[in-house]
């Protein structure tokens, strides 16, 4: 037999560390194909190895782990793949930085393998840092099956990809626009721009007509581009410019004829309906040079400064070039107007540095094919958003969808598996280095030297991680997996390049569901930032609360798609809500004394159950149905908060109260059919609980008389038919009722709990068994000295109080619940108190001195208090002419 002997207070640091420990050591949190149950699958998002836990990773991780343990309780065979993602760019910064800090050299001084081999060890490092975390968190992952973005078998799969793709002539090499970070060297993805609204200018230039005098006035942000002008553009439906199509303008400062063609990208409405086409410089603008046969002329330097084609402004930053070329232009009678413009700026999510969009020979991936079967399995909805209003967003994205640069100019990273014959100019593409060029024979060959984008490994991470390319039985059994839990935030970048790359390579959807989640945000609304130092620590709030203070206090008011802040108050409700539970709990146990009451069955008890105990039952019933429905929809916070409501309202505060005085009695029999429904629905409780709080569930768990082994591993609770008990529900909702209404009046009359009063109660019909059933649940919760049930009022005192609710009518003595002349005596103290406090706020508003001298708001206030005080008096003096009459 079990020995009771938990803790008297709960404390989490006396056991989270130790049942993490013991789920791992017991192999609780693996999982391998099992053809007797259906497996359910979650891939964690990667989070970067550069990485700290904050509010998000622990909110997305709280979502998943939820999840993993309900459906390895309800009988799933439960896969959650965890890993870290490489990060090609925020490593290599950190990397760059740490060299530059100890040793004083550039990566170029140390060379490509030894720079590569510090990044290793920068990875081995910090790599378990973030994972680590995660345990603390109480992430049930297998982690025997933990990977990582650049381990051996992603680097297969990567290179598997990249090869497939460019052998059915998805992937090609070319001139086009890309996201260029002028510090970090290298191309961004879209994913890695963040935008800022800052201030900024439209600049109006005078471009003239060649041979005349006539000029089209053109606005530009970026007047330092203006060098690498190649033509401009109208609308071919505006009537203001029909006349010029075809024609051909000057270049101001360069000299450079310009023509001058139509293009429907141009918007009527917007600035002066002339835009100028800057070809390697603009995506939009590329695309019209594309159509129109435009020049495309690359002003710029990698790092930002103007080239060899910019004349007298060669070698300036690009933004000191804004400058110059503005004055210039203003000097040479071209400027016509500066006009201020807020605009969202793209930077680079790492340094901040605006980006430069340029033409640049780069990778990409040709995306029109490619995103059809990812929008179809939308549409046909074997992909499901949680919720479904971010289909929106993702067709958006996929509809109008551009090719896909995947070269970055880093070392850290999947290097591209791209060979270049050094005598002839062959490109090979292959899953290994080439002994020769396949067409003219040479050996010289040279790999290309960028690597791919951190998101082309992360694409594969669903089918990667359980074995692909190669047939493995794990891909068999757990792919598609089931959910993938997510921020809105990355969408467009994440999980549309999983559902083409899945499609592509699998021929079959990623995910069913994707179920994503808002932004953790400070108790202000703000979005937690280092630069308004609003951050909040996870590890800070783990450390002093416990982890599941802090996934309670994620999960309750959360809802799917949606921003949630963080509030102090809300963990402290949360660890309130643990301590509530942890007492309830060892109060059950501490009455379990003597082995005649740790093994009662419900046959032993089934003929002594009260009307108490089967309401408490049947709620419980209906909490795990209703529960269950809604973890079903992903409605997780909806469940918590019902499962707790009804833990802490329900079970703690009303049936533990009834059921004290069988407790304390001496009826063997009543005592153990209160601690059977006492430690049945605790049970239901806990397992319900588990998925959210993991280690106080756990460890109540343990001291359950009848429970065997872990919770983590026990069955999930089932809707019982036979346990549904509606009409014991209804019966104990209007006692309940009378039981409220009755504290109600006692409250409005400042009646102490300790002071008794008889109750009479006049049933309706319908309500005169509840009553009688429940009869004693009036002395234990409504103070009440005796119950008396009537089917009249005729004995029923003058003075009683008298209560209306759907059950009947309650009467109490008003002589048994005040003793008037100590009434009267203290409303007569607390009548003269008040008249005092109205005497002083007159004084003040009578003072013409204060009226003069003392803000508006403050004269408020104190007619404010006057109003107040006022009302308090007539309150009080009606309370004792009342009791005056009846004394």
């Amino acid at each position: 037999m079990k020995e009771i002997n938990m803790a008297k207070t709960y404390n989490p640091k006396d056991f989270e560390s130790r049942l993490y420990k013991t789920w791992m050591d017991k192999g609780y949190f693996k999982s391998s194909p099992n053809p007797d149950k259906k497996p359910f699958t979650i891939v964690m998002p990667p989070p970067n190895i550069t990485g700290q836990l904050h509010m998000g990773h622990a909110l997305d991780n709280t979502l998943q782990d939820i999840l993993i343990r309900w459906k390895r309780m309800d009988g799933f065979e439960a896969l959650w793949i965890p890993g870290t993602d490489h990060a090609s760019i925020a490593t290599e910064v950190k990397v760059v930085e740490r060299i530059k800090a100890e040793e004083g050299k550039t990566k170029y001084e140390l060379g490509r393998k030894e720079f590569l081999s510090r990044a290793w060890d920068w990875r081995n490092e910090f790599g378990r840092k973030i994972v680590n975390q995660l345990e603390q968190l109480g992430n049930s992952c297998d982690w025997d099956r933990e990977r990582f973005t650049m381990d051996e078998g992603c680097n297969k799969s990567v290179t598997e990809f990249f090869v497939k793709l460019y052998e059915k002539g998805q992937i090609y090499r070319g001139n086009r626009i890309i996201n260029w970070c002028t510090d970090c060297k290298t191309t961004l993805s879209d994913a890695e721009v963040e935008y800022e609204d800052q201030d900024g200018n439209f600049y109006h230039i005078k471009y003239h007509l060649k041979d005349s005098d006539d000029f089209l006035e053109i606005a530009t942000t970026r007047p330092e581009t203006i060098l690498g002008d190649s033509g401009i553009a109208v609308n071919p439906e505006d009537e203001r410019y029909k006349k010029y199509i075809g024609k051909t303008a000057i270049l101001p400062l360069v000299g450079r004829e310009l023509k001058i063609v139509a293009d429907d990208y141009v918007d009527l409405e917007f600035g002066t309906g002339v835009v100028k086409m800057t070809p390697a410089h603009d995506p939009n603008d590329f695309e019209v040079g594309q159509r129109n046969g435009l020049e495309q002329i690359n002003v710029m330097n990698e790092d930002g400064t103007m080239n060899e084609l910019c004349g007298k402004y060669e070698g300036m930053d690009r933004f000191e070039c804004r400058k110059a070329i503005v004055k210039d232009l203003e000097d040479a009678g071209y400027l016509i107007k500066i006009k201020e413009h807020d605009h969202n700026v793209g930077t680079c999510y790492r340094c901040h540095t605006v980006v430069e969009p340029r033409l640049s020979e780069q990778w990409f991936v040709k995306m029109d094919e490619l995103a059809k079967p990812a929008i179809d399995i939308l549409n046909n909805k074997d992909l499901q958003f949680v919720p479904d209003k971010f289909d929106k967003t993702y067709l958006q994205w996929l509809e109008n969808i551009r090719d896909w640069c995947i070269s970055r100019q880093l070392w850290w990273g999947h290097q591209i598996p791209a060979y270049y014959c050094q005598d002839c100019g062959e490109i090979i593409v292959a899953n290994s280095a080439p002994e020769k060029c396949s067409k003219c024979g040479s050996a010289d060959l040279k790999q290309d030297e960028d690597v791919l984008d951190t998101w082309f490994s992360s694409a594969l991470w669903p089918f990667s991680t359980l074995g692909w390319p190669d047939k493995t039985e794990e891909l068999d059994y757990y792919y598609p997996t089931s959910v993938l839990v997510t921020g809105y935030d990355i969408i467009f970048f994440w999980v549309v390049r999983m559902a083409f790359a899945g499609m592509f390579c699998m021929n079959e959807k990623p995910f069913d569901h994707v179920l994503v989640h808002g932004l953790v945000r400070d108790s202000q609304g703000r979005k937690m930032s280092k630069s308004l130092g609003n951050g909040i620590n996870p590890l800070d709030i783990i450390g002093e609360f416990g982890s599941d203070a802090l996934r309670y206090t994620l999960i309750t008011g959360n809802s799917p798609g949606n921003d949630m802040r963080f509030y102090m108050e809300r963990v402290e409700y949360a660890r309130n809500f643990a301590n509530k539970l942890w007492n309830a709990s060892r109060f059950v146990f501490m009455n379990i004394e003597g082995d005649e009451f740790k093994n009662i069955t419900r046959e032993d008890v089934k003929d002594s159950l009260t009307l108490g105990d089967k309401w408490i039952i049947s709620r419980a019933n209906n909490l795990v149905k209703e529960a269950t429905q809604n973890m079903d929809k992903f409605d997780l916070g909806i469940a918590l908060q019902k499962i707790s409501d009804f833990t802490w309202s329900e079970y703690c505060d009303w049936y533990i109260e009834i059921v004290k005085p069988r407790l304390y009695g001496e009826d063997i029999e009543a005592k153990k059919s209160a601690l059977y429904t006492l430690t049945y629905v605790l049970e239901k409780v806990l397992k319900l609980l588990h998925p959210y709080m993991p280690f106080i569930t756990e460890e109540i768990y343990t001291h359950i008389p009848n429970s065997e082994g872990f919770i983590i591993v026990a069955d999930w609770p089932k809707y019982i038919e036979e346990d549904c008990m509606a009409k014991e529900e209804d019966m104990m909702e209007t006692i309940m009722s009378g039981i409220r209404s009755i504290r109600n009046v006692r409250s409005e009359m400042n009646v102490p709990p300790s002071k008794k009063a008889k109750v009479i109660i006049v049933p309706n019909e319908d309500a005169k068994e509840a009553f009688e059933l429940g009869k004693d649940y009036f002395t234990t919760l409504a103070s009440a000295s005796a119950v008396e049930i009537t089917g009249d009022k005729s004995g029923i005192p003058e003075d009683a109080v008298s209560i209306v609710n759907d059950g009947g009518e309650i009467f109490i003595p008003l002589a048994e619940l005040v003793d008037f002349e100590k009434e009267i005596e203290r409303l007569s103290k607390e009548k003269d108190n008040i008249e005092k406090e109205i005497k002083r706020v007159n004084g003040k508003l009578s003072n013409q001195g204060f009226l003069a001298k003392a803000p508006q708001s403050l004269v408020d206030e104190e007619k404010a208090k006057k109003d107040k005080f006022e009302e308090m008096l007539k309150s009080v003096e009606e309370r004792l002419v009342n009791l005056q009459e009846k004394n």
